[in-house]
């Protein structure tokens, strides 16, 4: 949540400056930011629907491709784990 909030501040302090600069934002319009969320979710349409045709249950196929991570990224209150493969390796 930290970073979350951390964010959110550094963009506040970069508003102000550019409204004190009168400058004009080179964010995307709020359109542009939606096409990027369906872009997201689109890309793990294929790999989570691949898993909803062998039985899976929706929760566990977006567990499975890791879906939701790829989708929100890490969560306020989540933890990254180490994958097992990596445990396994290093």
């Amino acid at each position: 949540m930290k970073l979350y909030i951390l964010s959110l501040g550094a963009g506040l302090l970069v508003g102000i400056v550019y409204s004190l600069l009168h400058v004009r934002s080179p964010a995307p319009p709020v359109v542009a930011l939606v096409g990027l969320l369906g872009i997201l979710v689109g890309e793990q349409v294929i790999p989570v629907g691949r898993q909803l045709l062998h039985g899976t249950a929706f929760s566990t196929a977006c567990n499975a491709t890791q879906a939701t991570r790829h989708v929100l990224g890490q969560l306020p209150g989540r933890h990254a784990q180490p994958d097992a493969a990596q445990d396994k390796q290093g």
